[in-house]
């Protein structure tokens, strides 16, 4: 399934409506952390080709997903929300719903960038890359010009 193509900065405004509204009730570290990330946001749109900038604001995003749910969790005003509370409350709990799909989002922009998976699976099998690889009954003569073979100017000792 493809996804559909989503313009970066649809999504930079979309979260900044959100975070603005958010703020409204959560203010101090969850304004720093959103900001900050919509901060990394305007750098990936200004430079198109940089993946560091999309891949900061990929890890940005995911790092406001943890962040979110601890501060929204921790601060959630228990008692006497207006409507304006409730509303402020519902936009940052809205903007962390919408952050997952963001981030598929991004990381399909990540890469069309050129960037690499972030997730790389050799270490949990056998690796894929098999360009230096020579087999053990190869005829090729080995790839270092100065190794000497086996019995010619060395004893058991290497010297």
């Amino acid at each position: 399934m493809e996804l559909p193509a989503v313009n970066l900065k649809v999504i930079l405004l979309g979260h900044w409506l959100l975070t603005t509204w958010g703020c409204i009730v959560f203010s101090g570290p969850y304004a720093w952390a959103n900001f900050t990330v919509l901060a990394l946001g305007v750098w990936a749109v200004a430079q198109r080709d940089s993946i560091d900038a999309i891949s900061m604001f990929l890890g940005g995003l995911l790092a406001t997903i943890f962040l979110d749910i601890v501060h929204i969790s921790i601060f959630y005003p228990q008692a006497s929300l207006t409507d304006t509370g409730r509303f402020g409350a519902g936009m940052a709990i809205l903007s962390l719903l919408l952050k997952p799909l963001s981030c598929c989002f991004v990381y399909h922009m990540y890469r069309e960038r050129g960037g690499e998976l972030l997730v790389h699976t050799g270490f949990l099998g056998p690796s894929q890359d098999r360009g230096a690889y020579q087999t053990i009954d190869s005829a090729e003569a080995p790839a270092d010009p100065f190794a000497v073979p086996e019995g010619r100017g060395q004893d058991a000792r290497g010297y």
